[in-house]
């Protein structure tokens, strides 16, 4: 069993103790898309949050095109679990730059936070980017471009001086290690930190 906790604009929203998943996706993956009101990410639509603690909510459509774009990116990713991180990572470079037009997130900055930034459009908070994360993750499962990784539960870290910071996870199917995918550490179109969790909650 696990324990999930979600925390937005420092609001508790709720703690869960839910079942690990056999497929693809652990619930508390999708539990932290519920307990923000999203729907499921599906290959043709995505909800992608900005604006802090899911503020502002833009749908996106996923086209043909995209869906093939994210294949090719993929493909690199067969040959092992690491190939296969270096694409994620690659893509989720691509999913911010494909959405920035309708955004408006082009010029998101890394770690933006603090009060001047709330309700700010053109940046995340680690909730958004966590979202947003999670709902690229999921769509890439449900194409089956995954092949080494399953979508794993978000985890937090206290920053140093703030509140917790999350995190989007994946999972390596033979080994069980888990990796984070955090793109909030890294300003817009920049590759996200596709870490072994233990450096990540280690705040590398």
């Amino acid at each position: 069993m696990r324990a999930v906790v979600v925390l937005v604009g420092g609001i508790l929203l709720g703690v869960a103790t839910i079942p690990a998943a056999a497929g693809g996706v652990d619930p508390a993956a999708m539990a932290f898309l519920d307990r923000i009101s999203l729907p499921t990410p599906a290959p043709t639509r995505v909800i992608f949050c900005h604006g802090f603690g899911c503020a502002f909510r833009t749908e996106i459509g996923l086209g043909p095109g995209d869906r093939a774009h994210l294949a090719s990116l993929m493909a690199a990713g067969h040959a092992s679990p690491a190939a296969e991180r270096a694409a994620i990572a690659r893509a989720e470079v691509w999913y911010e730059k494909r959405v920035a037009p309708l955004t408006g997130t082009a010029k998101a900055k890394a770690r933006a936070g603090g009060l001047g930034h709330a309700n700010d459009r053109t940046q995340f908070d680690c909730i958004d980017a966590t979202v947003n994360t999670i709902s690229l993750l999921m769509v890439l499962d449900q194409l089956g471009l995954m092949k080494h990784h399953n979508v794993g539960e978000p985890i937090s870290r206290l920053l140093t001086g703030g509140g917790p910071h999350y995190t989007a996870v994946i999972s390596e199917i033979r080994t069980k290690a888990e990796w984070t995918v955090d793109p909030w550490t890294h300003d817009h179109g920049e590759l996200p930190d596709v870490w072994p969790v233990a450096r990540w909650k280690a705040g590398g």
